[in-house]
């Protein structure tokens, strides 16, 4: 990260260690109250908070950082204990906290170094709460529209590159919501309600890693529909695109055993993605 934030635990905290608490005791600055917070300068409040971080306590050292901000405010060791406090409270996992202090951040300093950092944090405030498929989709939506912001406004930053690859996650990860909803649909014969949801990800999440896996399960509920001229259409779209994979050969089975080929046929949606295939705006 750049400047201030990205030595969160890496500065030295020798002076930190004995200069708030006396003795260099492992307890950090609240280990004695005999002396008022507001005796101590702001860069001993700040090192005594990076203590803290280090001792794995970002709890604690985010109330620190906060201290700063109140006792010492509009200097320039607000400006960097504010980022630090976002920091903190992230890696407290107290992503409401972070967030909205990566967002004071972003207002009150949008042209420093750290804003590009301030709003990767920011995004990563939902990000990291949407490892599991079943959680609320809100979250990945609100995710990607942050990491998008994070790769349109700092192109040039270090956080770009991580960013665009968590967006293609979070991405996947929205496709990978409508296949579980499709196969349980699927596996209780609601076909149509299938269709619909297989329908999304080969017309909206066709780079995920999802869009295979949905062609052959709409060669599947079209067949167990009677729709022949569907089924074949998405076959021939697995064969053109993804020939290697099992999906590809599990179609090819279920058609052939029909006497059924993979060839786009009729006038239907899936037809309409062939010729934008064949005419190269697949990708």
């Amino acid at each position: 990260m750049a400047g201030w934030a990205s030595k969160a635990v890496v500065v030295s905290l020798v002076l930190s260690a004995g200069m708030l608490t006396g003795c260099g005791s492992e307890e950090g600055f609240f280990a004695s109250r005999e002396v008022p917070l507001e005796s101590y300068s702001a860069e001993e409040i700040f090192r005594n908070a990076e203590f803290e971080l280090s001792n794995n306590k970002p709890d604690e050292a985010a109330i620190l950082f906060g201290e700063i901000e109140r006792l010492y405010p509009y200097s320039e060791w607000a400006k960097r204990a504010l980022i630090m406090q976002a920091f903190a409270y992230h890696g407290d996992r107290d992503y409401e906290n972070s967030r909205s202090t990566a967002q004071r951040y972003i207002d009150f300093y949008p042209a420093d170094e750290d804003a590009a950092y301030a709003q990767y944090l920011l995004a990563l405030s939902y990000y990291d709460q949407i490892d599991e498929i079943g959680r609320d989709q809100g979250l990945t939506f609100q995710a990607l529209q942050a990491l998008r912001t994070v790769i349109e406004r700092y192109p040039d930053s270090e956080y770009a590159r991580s960013a665009i690859l968590k967006f293609d996650l979070a991405f996947d990860h929205l496709a990978a919501k409508e296949m579980e909803i499709g196969r349980y649909y699927l596996k209780r014969k609601h076909y149509t309600s299938a269709i619909n949801r297989f329908r999304v990800i080969v017309e909206e999440f066709q780079t995920t890693t999802h869009t295979a896996e949905s062609l052959h399960r709409l060669v599947e509920a079209y067949l167990s529909l009677g729709l022949e001229d569907e089924a074949q259409t998405a076959g021939a779209i697995l064969a053109h695109n993804f020939q290697a994979t099992e999906w590809y050969q599990d179609s090819y089975r279920l058609l052939v055993e029909r006497n059924l080929t993979m060839e786009a046929r009729g006038e239907n949606w899936l037809r309409q993605v062939y010729r934008q295939m064949i005419k190269g705006e697949w990708i």
